[in-house]
């Protein structure tokens, strides 16, 4: 019997350009799009890390790099990363990107 290939394992993630291009709003309700989020309530309140990590880690999940571009900010981003839970692939294909995310 062969190893089992686990989808979390070969599911694509997208990637913007840059940190730079990531123009989302940093404050205010953000309604999260049917395509990344699909849950019983699509709003998350920016001014809140429970809202800001509901939002990201959907859109980091589930986005392509220009929903990703829309939705995100780069600041918001920089000082949240850590707090998100995300799959280890793609913190990983992240901080190769973008190693400021780590610092």
């Amino acid at each position: 019997m062969g190893s089992r290939v686990l989808y979390q394992d070969i599911k694509p993630y997208d990637v913007p350009a840059s940190l730079g291009s990531l123009r989302g709003p940093s404050n205010g309700v953000l309604t999260l799009p049917l395509d990344v989020y699909w849950g019983p309530d699509p709003d998350a309140d920016l001014d809140t890390l429970s809202g800001v990590t509901k939002a990201y880690q959907a859109i980091l999940r589930e986005g392509a790099s220009d929903l990703q571009e829309a939705l995100l900010n780069r600041d918001v981003l920089l000082r949240t990363w850590g707090e998100l839970l995300l799959p280890v692939r793609l913190r990983s294909l992240w901080e190769s990107r973008f190693p400021e995310l780590t610092a």
